[in-house]
């Protein structure tokens, strides 16, 4: 049986997200979500600046939550704590959106995807001006998932390297964000195959991270458990 889904676009700031849900209410809970979640992240940046700084992982706070995961993923990957910070507001949103009930229950921010559902949901993968860009993507089927891409070339986000996309895996979005920086930063130079084979042992070194697949001058590579990739409609 095939339910009405809702849809809305949102941004507050820099936060720009796409949610989805089965029920219209969640939606709604999901935007007041991102909102508190930031405004937590604004206050705690008054008491602790080099947490929006560091490109190394920091104390893992006790709070406030949103920051607590971020350094808690950014740890894992060996990232800086902002590198997370997309996926993680994902998550946070997804969880309240669960809290009322939903069976459906999507949030992608900055192109950070973090889902829970009963039927599968289809994404398409973003990679700038290249040619497979929005053309495929994946058919998400195991939820809880999280889905996050770096890229060094199309991202406003800091990258240390040059990989058209670097597609994480995991089980929520906080960890698939700041793993997908850490990928991303080590594909870079002239041997293609060895910087996207860099990458994907970059990936599989990190706790957590369930499966990769790297874009890199014409070279793919995929390791772990990657959803089924899919033709998307122009």
């Amino acid at each position: 049986m095939v339910r009405k889904l809702f849809k809305e676009s949102f941004q507050i700031k820099e936060t720009q997200s796409t949610l989805i849900a089965d029920k219209e209410q969640a939606v709604k809970t999901a935007m007041d979500s991102i909102r508190r979640n930031r405004k937590a992240l604004e206050d705690y940046a008054k008491v602790s600046p080099r947490f929006f700084y560091s490109l190394k992982p920091v104390a893992v706070p006790s709070e406030p939550l949103v920051a607590r995961l971020m350094a808690e993923a950014a740890e894992k990957a060996n990232v800086g704590p902002m590198a997370a910070v997309a996926g993680v507001l994902a998550d946070l949103a997804v969880k309240d959106m669960l809290a009322e009930g939903c069976n459906v229950a999507v949030v992608e921010d900055g192109g950070e995807i973090s889902a829970v559902s009963d039927q599968p949901v289809d994404v398409a993968l973003a990679a700038g001006d290249e040619p497979l860009s929005k053309h495929f993507g994946f058919r998400l089927t195991d939820f809880p998932i999280g889905v996050a891409t770096s890229s060094g070339r199309f991202s406003h986000a800091l990258s240390f390297g040059d990989a058209e996309a670097a597609t994480v895996f995991c089980s929520n979005a906080g960890l698939a964000d700041a793993a997908a920086t850490a990928v991303g930063n080590v594909v870079r130079g002239d041997d293609c195959e060895g910087a996207v084979q860099r990458g994907i042992d970059k990936a599989l070194s990190i706790e957590g991270v369930e499966g990769v697949l790297i874009m890199y001058k014409g070279y793919t590579g995929t390791a772990g458990s990657v959803p089924q990739l899919i033709r998307i409609a122009p």
